[in-house]
């Protein structure tokens, strides 16, 4: 079997479908994660710093920024690749963060780990954590005064109260 290339036309973020922006902040009066990373981190999950893992020849993939966004909110809930690729199908905040359809049948669970892998072999797998990480050195991350460490193997642990 040959490998199939994938390409990547560099955009950011798909537009939240109305219909799913309506539901969702119906379904979430006061938000939830997922809902409040699109709104306020959207820029983070832009395809462009992926570029060099994905050629500009062979059928397009899913965005980069999309799958990104997926393995944060996945790292966040601890989900597993097949729970999150269900996340994307069966709950509102994540089509609403993701830009999706409220019809959208999602992608294969296993599409994840070959993203991760993708960017991994490309020496990318801080790209997203780096452009947080600057954003909340430019003052866009706000918390509620609980301090946050992420960890590579876990989901975020909370270690205490700012001063």
């Amino acid at each position: 079997m040959g490998v199939m290339r994938l390409s990547m036309r560099p955009k950011g973020l798909p537009e939240v479908p109305a219909q799913t922006a309506v539901v969702a902040r119906a379904a979430f009066p006061q938000g939830s994660l997922a809902i409040r990373v699109r709104d306020r981190l959207a820029e983070v999950f832009a395809d462009g710093p992926f570029a060099d893992a994905f050629g500009v020849r062979g059928a397009p993939g899913l965005s980069p920024g999309v799958l990104s966004l997926v393995t944060v909110l996945q790292f966040a809930e601890d989900l597993t690749d097949r729970q999150a690729a269900a996340m994307a199908v069966r709950a509102i905040d994540w089509k609403y963060a993701l830009g999706a359809e409220l019809t959208d049948t999602g992608f294969d669970a296993s599409v994840l780990s070959r993203f991760r892998t993708r960017l991994a072999g490309h020496g990318m797998e801080r790209v997203v954590f780096d452009r947080l990480l600057q954003l909340c050195k430019d003052g866009v991350c706000q918390t509620n005064g609980v301090t946050r460490v992420v960890g590579v193997t876990g989901g975020p642990r909370r270690v205490g109260r700012r001063r």
